[in-house]
Order: C-alpha cells, then sequence, then structure tokens
C-alpha cells in the first residue's frame, strides 16, 4: 500500500465530490494506463497508485476511515494490492466490474442504451450591421432523421425482427484479453445489427434498414445582437437523429463577423477614422461622421490636433451577456494641404508671420508641416 496521501494522487482536494473524483481518477488511470505507456516502469507505478487511491476514496466507509485515520486506519480491513494483477482481478471480479466497468463502461453484457444522434457544425457569416441589430436567418442543412416508416427500427413495418445471432440479442460485441497486468474486457457496437440487438428480417422499404434517412431541411435561427467571430449559437435537438430510441444531436452555429469597410471592432466598441481639413481643425466647425445606424454630427472644437479622438457613448455594439452598448471613437486625422497656388502660399507665409510664442505650434504638429511646406 502507498504511503503518500491519496488526494494528492488524485489530484484532488479533501472536500472533493465523487464525481470531482471519479472525474480526476479517470484523466490520470487513461494517462498512467501501461497499454498507452509500454515498458514505463514510472508510468506502471503512478497507474498502480491512483488505482489504488481511487478504490479508497470511492469507497464511503473506506473514505471515512481513511479520513479519519489515515493509512493506518485501512490495516487489517482487507483492503491493499499485492501485484498488478490483483488490481484488476479485484475491480473485474469482485466488484462485478469495479471502477473500470464504472468509469470506462466495461462489465457485464447489456443491450445497447439509446445513442444520442451526433451534432451538426454550420458556418454563418454576418456583417457588423447585422450584429448590431440582431438578424433572423434561414438557413438550409442536410441531417438524418428518423425514418418515419419503420420509427428508426430499420425493419418494413408487420415484419419480424429476429434477435441477431453475432451478439445474441445484447447488441455489444465483448473481447477479452490478458496482459501482464490483468485481464482487459472492453465492448463495442455489433456491427451486425448496429447495436440494436435485432435485425429486420425485412428491410424497411423507405430507409432500406438503416432507420434513418437523409433530409434537407430549412432553419429559422435568431441570432441576437452583439455576437462576434468565435461565438456559437446552439439549437438543442437540432442535429443528427439519435440511435435506438436515443435523442438527436444539436445544431451549432459558428459566427464569423465580415470586415467593415469603414469600422474596427474592440470588444462591444466600435472605431473609425475622419480626416479633416487644417482650417477646420484650427477652426473648428462641425462634419458628419458615419455610424452604425446612419450619420452623426460630430463637433471640431478649434485647435484640434492629428490623432484626437472623439467618442460616441453608446453607439458602439450591444452586449451580448449585458445591458446597453459599447462606444464608438472617431480618430481624427488632418491633412496637409497640397496643390497650393502662390497667393495661397503667400496668405499662409503672412499668416505665419503673425503667430507668436503663446499660438506658435509645434514643429510636430500639423501647422508646423505646413510651415515647412511653404517655407520650400
Amino acid at each position: 500500500m502507498t504511503r503518500r496521501d491519496y488526494y494528492e494522487i488524485l489530484e484532488v482536494g479533501r472536500a472533493a465530490s465523487g464525481e470531482e473524483i471519479k472525474k480526476s481518477y479517470r484523466r490520470l488511470a487513461l494517462r498512467f494506463h501501461p497499454d498507452r505507456n509500454p515498458g514505463d516502469h514510472d508510468a506502471e507505478s503512478r497507474f498502480k497508485e491512483v488505482s489504488e487511491a481511487y478504490e479508497v476514496l470511492s469507497d464511503p466507509s473506506r473514505r471515512r476511515i481513511y479520513d479519519q485515520f489515515g493509512h493506518d486506519g485501512l490495516k487489517g480491513r482487507g483492503f491493499g494490492f499485492h501485484d498488478p494483477a490483483d488490481i484488476f482481478r479485484e475491480f473485474f471480479e469482485g466488484f462485478g466490474g469495479g471502477i473500470f466497468g464504472d468509469i470506462f463502461g466495461f462489465g457485464p453484457s447489456r443491450r445497447s442504451a439509446p445513442a444520442r444522434g451526433g451534432d451538426i457544425d454550420y458556418q454563418m457569416e454576418l456583417d457588423l450591421a447585422e450584429v448590431a441589430t440582431g438578424v433572423q436567418k434561414k438557413i438550409e442543412i442536410s441531417r438524418r432523421e428518423a425514418c418515419s416508416r419503420c420509427g428508426g427500427t430499420g425493419a418494413e413495418p408487420g415484419t419480424p425482427t429476429p434477435r441477431c445471432s453475432r451478439c445474441g440479442g445484447t447488441g455489444h460485441l465483448r473481447q477479452t484479453r490478458q496482459t501482464l497486468f490483468g485481464i482487459f474486457t472492453s465492448e463495442t457496437p455489433c456491427p451486425q445489427c448496429a447495436g440494436r440487438g435485432t435485425v429486420a428480417g425485412e428491410s424497411c422499404r423507405e430507409c432500406a434498414g438503416r432507420g434513418s434517412i437523409e433530409k434537407h431541411v430549412s432553419i429559422d435561427v435568431k441570432v441576437p445582437p452583439g455576437v462576434e467571430t468565435g461565438s456559437i449559437l446552439r439549437r438543442r435537438g437540432s442535429g443528427e437523429a439519435g440511435e435506438r430510441g436515443g435523442p438527436p444531436g444539436d445544431l451549432n452555429i459558428h459566427i464569423r463577423v465580415k470586415p467593415h469597410e469603414l469600422f474596427s471592432r474592440e470588444g462591444d466598441d466600435i472605431h473609425s477614422e475622419i480626416s479633416i481639413s487644417f482650417p477646420l481643425a484650427a477652426l473648428g466647425g462641425t462634419v458628419a461622421v458615419p455610424t452604425l445606424e446612419g450619420e452623426t454630427e460630430l463637433k471640431i472644437v478649434p485647435g484640434t490636433q492629428p490623432g484626437h479622438d472623439f467618442r460616441f457613448r453608446g453607439l458602439g455594439i450591444p452586449r451580448l451577456h449585458g445591458s446597453g452598448r459599447g462606444d464608438l471613437y472617431v480618430h481624427v486625422s488632418v491633412e496637409t494641404p497640397a496643390g497650393l497656388t502662390a497667393k495661397q502660399k503667400e496668405l499662409l507665409r503672412r499668416f505665419d508671420e503673425t503667430l507668436t510664442e503663446r499660438n506658435r505650434p509645434s514643429e510636430k504638429g500639423i501647422l508646423g508641416k505646413v510651415r515647412r511646406f511653404i517655407q520650400r
């Protein structure tokens, strides 16, 4: 018996639930399984450790003893592994499948349970305006649906459905093999009856015995405002038909937002750029700027410098998981005049001569660029 703390071995806290312990054991057992690590003695030791720890912590009475008295409390209580084969012998024989049967699905043969249908993935492209308002879209998909004629049995209605001769009606084929570490038993759906346990005496004329048929369907999808590239809209039960009476899978709609010619997006905020003339930047005024919902008026304050940002609250993208909207940021650039006439240059020179130290702009600013331009 290992002397390491069982909770530490399974990488869980002492208050972990039974489900958390089972989940952690499954992850570690798969990682250190001898079949996955042939010849790795460290992996073999870890596998035995996690198996031993789970055998104690998965049993409520043993766990209580261990929590109260530690390893010493388990001595003399019939617990302990003497060689690797003991692990599998106790798990499979003494516990009717034990933890491997419980976690990995091995154990006594049983008729196949209903199986959930597969999911369908669909790619949907949206533009930024649709994201801002939300949109109703109709999409076309192909999926397998349960055959309405045979009800998914694959047999022509009114004909017999005898027990499958290959699996004996269990729907599963068992494979058992002896290894150095014990006996491994696995089960796979029977290929002859597709896990149903019965075979069709006469195949359904509609689905040719498959139990499902391919259909092209139109589905209305309501896209909420605020989605972004990478968002997934899930429609429960709109995927492939289940097997043996199982529920259908889901339809997963993956969103991609197309680039916009005017706006870029950062979270719920959007950004745009405008260019204004030097006189407008210097004197101030108003200019129309685009938004996702049309145009709005932007007041340019006198002396606006290149790179100045104006913020419009609530004109961004609606928050997908909350209330309100992001903001619109307008980034301003100032155009340096080009192609000036001689008269225009003279007027700018006179203007430059009137500037004082108080209002003379930095050589890095727009007026500095203009001064260098007219001094050529």
